[in-house]
């Protein structure tokens, strides 16, 4: 071959002309083919391109027999074609037969040619296709060569990506871009979403690949370079990036990476073969995905995502972009994807339109989670590679019942699902029709159905799902999304909106609960090795009492004239009780002292949720108003599982034995002390664990709004008296073998008890 100094430069310029001119896909192809065999003196040049059955299609070719075109086909990982689309990695061979993976396609006529390079058309690490150059001399392909065929990759990936080869494709086949692909996740919250995607980081979209001055473009690369660093610089430096931990140990990779002269040198290189900047920042993140997206090394995996993560940055210094689009463009059924996201990011988008979030990322426990929980959205969390695999606008649908989400889906699938989604609203029409109907079951008990909230936006659920008033509002919630800790004004005004849209219906507050999993990020707490256990909720307000009393000052504002009723959480021993009463009664006297108004009614309680209490129940039920029974902490730390845990956190049952016992010695302590006891919790959100805790005794039980329509329509059907008796000889036999689980769908089922 000839020296090839300028070559790519030239190349890149021709292949430009051809993409502007205006040319059926099949021409543009075989012009292109023929181009870049004339620029690097090749004899052969051939494209191949992914199907979505997996098969890689020869689409063109100059120099292999024309008849071979959409006929010759290798499978992925078959050949040197199917090994190159398999590895995402190039081959150079001076002689291809005598390779192991070389397989003979009669059709082509290629027995005669000699040395091979081909490259992957890549496009975020994921292969497209292949790029072939043969020779008949046996020769082995300079480096700048390999460079000039794999920037020229680039060019057909978004020829590729932009649709315009589905004119070329065999009737019934779809390339790989668009083929349908489910991915597994976790279940944070169920419900179905079918909708379009929304990346809520999405890939910049490099349109201008080419350059006109590459000198110009490297300083346009070193000022966004220095930018980024100065960036990363700041972020190290903020008060707010503790000394030490993961936040911080991320932004030094980040600082590790954007000092590396391999890359810089590897993007410079990109530059002077005539891409531009951005062009080639997509080039080399690409190429290195593509390297490291097989690694099974947990740690070499992170810093993949890492690197990915500060080339998007790059991108973004590079072309200007600012953020999501949120505005008129924005789908009417949206299904956010983000490796991980805030919060107040969730907020930000139009909540109307939000069907669904999955994340890569993220625990059931985390905040953005709880938040989407609020807006009844299902979410799937631990969906790995989901967001590399999507575009904005791809057809979705999220199945948060199953934790599955199905990208592109086949018309079955989606015929499948929408057929779910009208079942379950022609259900949730039922359920609407019960919101009237007083809760009281066959034999008359009547059960208060209330739900939990933690945001505004979900007061208006109150009236929707039928629910008689909130047994718990997670006071926390409005801290962990606010980037400040909210002063006390805006605390009033927060909790008299809550009571305002609660519009005479009870609200039961849960002073603060941060601490463990709950972290807000203008607080730092100490690290902890089991924060679940540690400094957290009533321990760390006693600790910062001006934090409480702030907001009981608050609260006692929000509620003048009103009822407030309001519960500490986390409560270990009875003197926790009797210190925050001294407090709650300091701001009562310091209000009143100054005029002003304060609460007709004030009901103050506590939360069961540490097993210890349980050796306290009469003193407990002495010192309160009410109790409430938070399940899920007191499970979790009754039965020593970490509900984050998916190892251990179903390996024993909400419905065992040893956890209804526990309940129901409460519900007697309550009724032994007159004092009334409710129950917030997953638990209480089933129809078949709701039923339990009605036979156990409870009357007053908090769940989500969605499980409010289906927890009723079974207490109308239920004999309260009945199932207790059942119950309770099942509890008392010591030599009884059935799991209570399957004494209570026995139950159902011989009364005709929906479940």
């Amino acid at each position: 071959m000839r020296d090839l100094s300028g070559g790519p430069r030239v190349l890149l310029k021709r292949l430009r002309e051809l993409m502007a001119e205006p040319l059926e896909p099949q021409e543009r192809l075989d012009r292109i083919v023929r181009q870049i065999a004339s620029n690097m003196v090749a004899e052969v040049c051939s494209v191949y391109v992914l199907r979505s059955d997996g098969v890689l299609e020869l689409y063109a070719t100059e120099g292999l027999k024309k008849e071979a075109v959409h006929l010759s086909q290798l499978k992925m990982g078959q050949g040197l074609v199917g090994t190159i689309a398999a590895s995402a990695q190039p081959l150079n061979l001076s002689d291809a037969q005598s390779h192991p993976a070389f397989r003979y396609l009669p059709e082509t006529g290629e027995e005669i040619y000699h040395s091979f390079l081909g490259v992957p058309i890549l496009r975020t690490g994921r292969s497209l296709g292949v790029l072939v150059v043969q020779n008949k001399a046996s020769r082995t392909y300079r480096e700048e060569e390999l460079e000039a065929l794999e920037t020229t990759a680039m060019v057909l990936a978004e020829m590729i990506a932009t649709g315009e080869l589905k004119k070329i494709t065999k009737p019934g086949l779809e390339l790989d871009l668009t083929r349908s692909v489910t991915i597994n996740g976790d279940t944070y919250n169920e419900g179905i979403g079918l909708g379009y995607v929304v990346l809520h980081e999405p890939r910049i979209v490099v349109t201008n690949l080419l350059n006109e001055d590459s000198e110009k473009e490297i300083r346009r690369l070193a000022e966004a370079m220095g930018s980024l660093r100065i960036s990363i610089d700041d972020l190290l430096s903020s008060r707010d990036v503790s000394m030490e931990g993961e936040h911080r140990e991320v932004l030094e990779t980040y600082r590790m990476f954007a000092h590396d002269q391999g890359w810089v040198r590897k993007l410079e290189e990109a530059i002077r073969n005539g891409l531009t900047a951005e062009a080639a920042v997509e080039k080399v993140q690409s190429d290195t995905k593509a390297r490291m997206i097989r690694l099974t090394d947990p740690y070499l995996r992170e810093r993949m995502h890492d690197f990915e993560d500060l080339a998007n940055r790059l991108l973004r210094q590079l072309t200007g972009y600012s953020g999501h689009a949120s505005g008129d463009g924005f789908p009417n059924d949206a299904i956010i994807l983000a490796r991980a996201m805030g919060a107040a990011e969730l907020l930000d988008y139009p909540r109307a339109n939000v069907r669904g979030l999955v994340l890569e990322e993220g625990a059931v426990t985390s905040h953005v989670v709880i938040v989407a929980r609020a807006m009844g959205i299902p979410v799937i969390g631990q969906a790995a590679g989901v967001v590399a695999l999507a575009e904005n606008g791809d057809a979705v649908i999220i199945d948060g019942d199953g934790g599955h989400v199905h990208l592109r889906p086949l018309p079955e699938h989606q015929r499948s699902y929408e057929e779910k989604v009208r079942f379950r609203a022609r259900r949730q029409e039922q359920f609407r029709a019960l919101r009237s109907v007083e809760p009281l079951t066959r034999d008359g008990q009547r059960i208060s159905l209330l739900m939990n909230a933690g945001l505004l936006v979900d007061l208006p659920q109150l009236a929707e799902s039928g629910a008689e008033g909130i047994g718990l509002f997670r006071t926390e919630l409005q801290f962990m999304i606010a980037s400040t800790m909210p002063k006390a004004d805006e605390q009033e005004i927060f909790y008299r909106n809550v009571l305002k849209q609660a519009a005479g219906r009870l609200v039961t507050f849960r002073t603060l609960d941060i601490g463990g999993d709950k972290v807000v990020p203008y607080f730092r707490g100490h690290e902890e090795e089991n924060p679940a256990l540690g400094w957290r909720a009533i321990r760390l307000s006693l600790d910062r009492p001006g934090l409480l009393r702030t907001q009981l000052r608050a609260m006692l504002k929000a509620a003048a004239g009103a009822e407030l009723k309001l519960m500490v959480p986390m409560v270990t021993e009875v003197s926790e009780i009797a210190a925050v009463r001294e407090l709650l009664q300091k701001e009562v006297q310091h209000l009143s002292r100054f005029g002003h108004g304060l609460p007709r009614k004030l009901q103050f309680g506590a939360m069961l949720e540490v097993p210890a209490l349980l050796w306290q129940l009469d003193e407990l039920m002495a010192a309160v108003d009410f109790v409430s029974v938070g399940s899920n902490d007191l499970f979790q730390f009754a039965m020593a599982v970490d509900r984050g845990n998916a190892r251990v956190s179903d390996r024993f049952d909400t419905l065992g034995k040893p956890f209804l016992r526990l309940l129901r010695d409460i519900v007697l302590a309550g009724e032994r002390n007159n004092t009334p006891v409710t129950l917030c919790g997953e638990l209480a959100g089933k129809p078949i664990s709701a039923m339990a805790l009605l036979g156990l005794g409870f009357r007053s039980v908090s769940m989500s709004p969605a499980s409010i329509g289906p927890v009723k329509a079974m207490l109308l059907g239920l004999d309260a008296a009945a199932l207790a008796k059942v119950m309770n000889e099942a509890l008392d036999d010591i030599h009884a073998t059935t799991p209570m689980r399957e004494v209570l769908a026995h139950f159902a089922e011989s009364h005709n008890i929906p479940l």
